[in-house]
């Protein structure tokens, strides 16, 4: 396919996936003698954590990877896998007889599979990190080198915790034991631990095996310009720790940049330092949770059995925590990716928190929010969250617009599900009701809340 040649069309595809990310684009090269190169396709995230109730969550993959399939008659180009959370990979899952969703999507051949750097098997080796390849960079950087195996390892091991937890919780909420876990709470950490848990593994694995793989970082270079003409790529996220070592830690509020109320945030996102060393800690393998704890199973004395409830409690509480953290932390390991085609810019950031943003927008900022200022198609970040859509960058668009009718008015697509993920009375929900009304009043917003398959954008260029 002669690289000379130039998308004249789009088809974005938003696929419902309930909670979760699923995105098919579909480049049209009219000019195209042959017709293998009349279409290029690209596959953003595959995952779910939950459907809508009407929907079979296995029912309704299944129906998504044989509509790519159909879509992709039989060839995918490149795929995107922004991080590893269940809500954006489960979809690339196999079965031992070749009919999971996964099978499908890699009997379609992609060619190339972007990844962030810390799926990265080498970023375990001190002697073979990813070296950012942008002339930005922290005068600690080589300070910070030593640490990205230490990371990397511990988010392997947050898996193992988050998998803990989730039996831990199918534990407290047996009928053989007092409630010591109200529902609302019991589901908030199994959404969660379910997401961060080794369900992924599979997933993983096949990512891992299909087409040449790319560990991309902050400014890592990646022309795609024989497979994808006319399409050029820039990522700006997420930064290795030699790039901004922040990317480590959970911000617990910012007024400035996120969606919230400060007083209620204060309350609910309280996560102290002491939570925080304990999952170091723990993930480190330096220590073991409630060591010499004793195990009641079928009897406790009617004196304590209050005192019991409320222990469950607070431990219940500790848990929800502590997968909080490690819901933060792989947020932070999304790829933030910026395509350009067409004269058009399209901002797809998984679902990177501020501080993966923040290296981005505040280091060599004036740059980047000039790249970002005219962007013409935002995937809101991480479902709609308050924490996800950076105030800064938001502020920054300059397309956004009152007038429905503006040429070159800023476009947004959310794959979100209401009801699955934070709650109303916290300020926490999501989507957040502020973004989401600013997104209805200053874009032209699509979300797959109501799709019975997809969502679809269509662009002339």
């Amino acid at each position: 396919m002669a690289t000379d040649l130039k998308p004249t069309g789009l088809t974005i595809r938003a696929y419902q996936v309930g909670f979760g990310d699923c995105f098919l684009l579909t480049f049209e090269y009219a000019k195209a003698t042959k017709k293998a190169d009349k279409e290029r396709h690209i596959l953003i995230d595959f995952g779910s954590t939950g459907m809508p109730k009407q929907v079979d969550s296995e029912g309704q993959m299944i129906k998504v990877a044989k509509d790519i399939e159909e879509r992709c008659d039989g060839k995918l180009h490149m795929i995107v896998a922004t991080h590893r959370h269940k809500d954006h990979i489960s979809g690339f899952t196999t079965k031992d007889d070749g009919t999971g969703t996964g099978d499908i999507i890699k009997r379609l051949e992609p060619e190339i599979v972007i990844q962030p750097w810390t799926e990265d098997p080498k970023a375990t080796d001190p002697k073979k990190q990813p070296k950012p390849k942008s002339k930005t960079s922290l005068a600690a950087g080589q300070q910070q080198q030593s640490l990205n195996p230490q990371f990397v390892s511990a988010l392997s091991n947050m898996n193992v915790l988050a998998e803990a937890i989730q039996m831990e919780v199918s534990h407290l909420t047996s009928a053989k034991f007092m409630k010591g876990l109200n529902q609302e709470l019991a589901d908030q950490i199994s959404f969660l631990s379910n997401d961060n848990g080794l369900a992924n593994k599979s997933a993983v694995e096949n990512l891992a095996t299909m087409g040449t793989n790319h560990y991309v970082n902050y400014g890592y270079e990646l022309n795609v310009s024989q497979l994808l003409p006319g399409i050029s790529l820039r990522f700006l996220g997420p930064p290795t720790l030699e790039q901004h070592a922040e990317i480590k830690n959970e911000r617990a509020n910012d007024k400035n940049e996120f969606w919230m109320l400060q007083a209620a945030a204060q309350q609910f996102w309280g996560l102290q330092a002491a939570t925080a060393e304990l999952i170091g800690s723990f993930t480190s393998g330096n220590t073991r949770l409630f060591p010499n704890a004793d195990v009641f199973q079928d009897f406790f004395p009617t004196h304590n059995r209050w005192f019991i409830r409320q222990l469950r409690a607070l431990r219940g509480d500790q848990m929800l925590r502590l997968v909080r953290i490690l819901d933060a932390a792989m947020n932070n390991t999304s790829v933030i990716l910026l395509m350009e085609v067409g004269g058009k810019k399209l901002l797809f950031p998984g679902d990177a928190q501020i501080e993966n943003w923040e290296y981005a927008l505040h280091l060599d900022k004036d740059a980047n929010l000039k790249l970002l200022k005219d962007v013409f198609l935002y995937k809101v970040g991480h479902h709609g969250s308050r924490n996800a859509t950076p105030k800064t960058l938001w502020n920054n668009f300059g397309t956004k617009s009152n007038d429905k009718k503006k040429r070159g008015r800023l476009h947004t697509m959310v794959s979100t599900m209401k009801g699955k993920h934070g709650s109303e009375k916290s300020h926490t929900e999501v989507p957040r009701a502020t973004l989401v009304t600013e997104l209805m009043n200053l874009t032209d917003y699509v979300t797959t809340e109501e799709a019975a398959v997809s969502v679809d954008l269509k662009l002339t260029f």
